[in-house]
């Protein structure tokens, strides 16, 4: 090994000789072996040097070895009054070579961390996923409406009788037995047709069918106008909320035109909604449907105001105030246009008259109207109040912060909005307080409840709070609803005896040719309308009838006439749909010799049990 390359601890002059011949000894002697025993040529260290500090001869370095003591072992220069041995101990390390080292590249990188970890653009996966939802709530409220079971309601059996009969004069030119029309509180050219074609072909389970399908497509239609009214969880809320009341249950799996009146308004709803960005003239869309629901039920009309108010409050924040204005003048007046036309060129007015507008009034007060309106609807109610006063407190339906930068309807418009939806709720309660009478105010209930539900959901939204923090709540009150939603409908689908017996007992004994007597004429008109029709049956509900001695009477005194001339071919009372008349029909027969008894057959409803009971003439 040549002196270049010596790494091990050299031998000093004499500041450092004492030091080096004490600390190190023989070890470096040891350890490499002569060469650094004797590096260069003896072992003591003061005769390296010379008097003047340079190499004495024989000990120069080789050649190519650049040797300075100065730099490689300076004088050292030592303070007095501190012992030299410390001074000499407390002296810094020199390096003989410095190397300077790059820093090293991170082996990962922190990636840019975006403000929302979520997409407020609607996507195809978010559509889907909301889509399977609501595509659970439609078989939930399937299954609820067709576990419901019964005959035929006197209402159901009404229009589908009517139906048939306005099929065989319209195909066939028989004419009909009563004049529906002054009656009827729909038009018996649409809906009652619409059923009996389906009646006609799979019978009274089809006919409730094509009503569950109106229901399933109102709450789709629920679905799509709330999510673009707001967003996907309060649409998904609203569907769910709506979907197991009692009115939707029932109305799913009832003949009637309600489910159908319900739809088109639901569908003019989300005509409206979904032009609000539009074209103005692109709302007249709306105008036919809703004239049509009207139609169809004539209570439908109490509903118009509202769908006008919402063309303009749905595209006052994208169109501006005018064209906001001209969208609802040219709804108000298309609607209006196509009600003159219809009702002035058809023979509907006398039973818009009789059923809605002239409707006589009851005796129910506004109590008991009040507190039924509350079991029916008022838990989904009150969420849609706390829904709009949340809504007007905070705007913001997007839990992404980058919804705080978007524009954003002020508070004024959304106090009209929820004013508006909220507020067509309590529109039939009032008008049904009016008329002091419940009939049919569970269903009416239902049609303000379609307009009362994107405020529920939006209510839910809020009661479950951001990014689902208290989820418990949303299906607690759900929950409450469908428990509420089961037990009342399945009271009112009981409300009404099962007929099947009866209509066995007495199908032997009618004929197209006998005159009847019934608490519910209409049911037996439906199950035998090949035997017999609406002209041959009387009611329990008045009556004018003109006596053998040729006195014209009305009311109890016309019925006890008619039983003891012996007008009736067959009677049959139930002893709940009026019971009072029931009384007195009974008591007429009692004793009578024109007529026996029949049969008594026993029935149970929701409210108990209960007896049909038939008489038939003798002679």
């Amino acid at each position: 090994m040549n002196r270049s390359q010596h790494t091990g601890p050299p031998q000093s002059h004499d500041p450092y000789g004492a030091r080096y011949d004490d600390q190190y000894g023989d070890q470096y002697g040891d350890q490499y072996g002569d060469q650094y025993a004797d590096p260069y040529g003896e072992r003591d260290s003061s005769s390296w040097f010379n008097s003047d500090g340079q190499p004495a001869q024989g000990h120069a370095p080789q050649q190519g070895y650049a040797y300075d003591p100065q730099t490689i072992y300076p004088q050292q220069q030592y303070a007095t009054g501190i012992p030299e041995q410390r001074q000499r101990e407390d002296q810094p390390t020199y390096a003989l070579q410095t190397v300077e080292e790059k820093p090293a590249e991170p082996s990962y990188h922190i990636p840019v961390t975006p403000e929302a970890g979520w997409d407020m653009a609607a996507s195809t996966r978010r559509a889907w996923v909301s889509r399977a939802v609501l595509l659970c709530i439609l078989a939930i409220q399937a299954v609820l409406s067709l576990r419901l079971s019964n005959t035929a309601f006197q209402d159901e059996a009404l229009y589908l009788a009517a139906g048939h009969a306005e099929l065989d004069h319209l195909l066939n030119g028989t004419p009909l037995p009563i004049d529906y029309a002054a009656y009827f509180s729909g038009s018996p050219q649409l809906y009652p047709v619409l059923a009996a074609l389906v009646d006609g072909q799979f019978g009274l389970t089809g006919a409730r069918l094509l009503s569950l399908f109106f229901m399933l497509c109102t709450t789709g239609l629920l679905y799509s106008f709330t999510r673009r009214m707001f967003n996907e969880r309060a649409a998904l809320a609203a569907a769910a909320l709506f979907s197991v009341v009692q009115s939707t249950v029932v109305m799913g799996y009832f003949a009637t035109y309600d489910a159908a009146a319900v739809f088109l308004l639901a569908l003019a709803v989300w005509i409206v909604v979904r032009t609000n960005r539009a074209p103005a003239y692109a709302v007249l869309l709306a105008a036919p449907v809703a004239v049509l629901a009207v139609g169809v039920k004539y209570a439908a009309a109490l509903y118009l105001p509202t769908i006008v108010v919402l063309a303009l409050l749905t595209a006052w924040p994208y169109r501006g105030a005018k064209s906001a204005v001209v969208r609802m003048l040219l709804l108000g007046l298309g609607m209006g246009a196509l009600a003159g036309a219809g009702m002035y060129t058809t023979d509907l007015l006398a039973g818009i008259q009789q059923t809605t507008t002239d409707r006589a009034h009851g005796s129910d007060s506004a109590q008991f109207l009040l507190q039924r309106s509350a079991e029916w609807g008022g838990l989904m109610f009150l969420t849609a109040v706390g829904g709009a006063v949340s809504y007007v407190r905070r705007s913001r339906m997007n839990e992404s912060p980058l919804a705080q930068r978007l524009g954003n309807p002020g508070w004024r418009w959304r106090a009209l909005m929820g004013l508006l939806l909220c507020g067509t709720a309590v529109l039939a309660s009032a008008y049904q307080i009016h008329l002091g009478t419940v009939v049919s105010l569970f269903k009416h209930v239902g049609f303000g409840l379609l307009f009362a539900a994107p405020m529920a959901g939006v209510g839910v939204t809020r009661l479950v709070g951001a990014h689902f923090r208290y989820p418990q709540l949303g299906i607690m009150l759900w929950t409450a609803l469908l428990c509420l939603g089961i037990s009342q409908a399945d009271w009112r689908f009981g409300v009404w005896p099962d007929s099947s017996k009866m209509i066995r007992t007495i199908q032997a004994h009618v004929n197209s040719k006998g005159h009847y007597l019934s608490s519910t004429p209409e049911v037996p008109v439906y199950y035998l309308r090949e035997k017999t029709d609406h002209s041959q049956w009387q009611s329990v509900f008045g009556m004018e009838y003109k006596a053998k001695k040729g006195t014209y009477l009305t009311g109890d005194d016309a019925y006890r006439a008619a039983l003891r001339d012996g007008e009736f071919d067959l009677i049959v009372l139930d002893g709940i749909t009026n019971p009072r008349v029931d009384d007195v029909i009974a008591g007429a027969v009692k004793g009578n010799p024109h007529y026996r008894l029949l049969a008594d057959v026993p029935w149970r409803n929701s409210s108990g049990t209960g007896t049909y009971r038939i008489w038939i003439k003798t002679s």
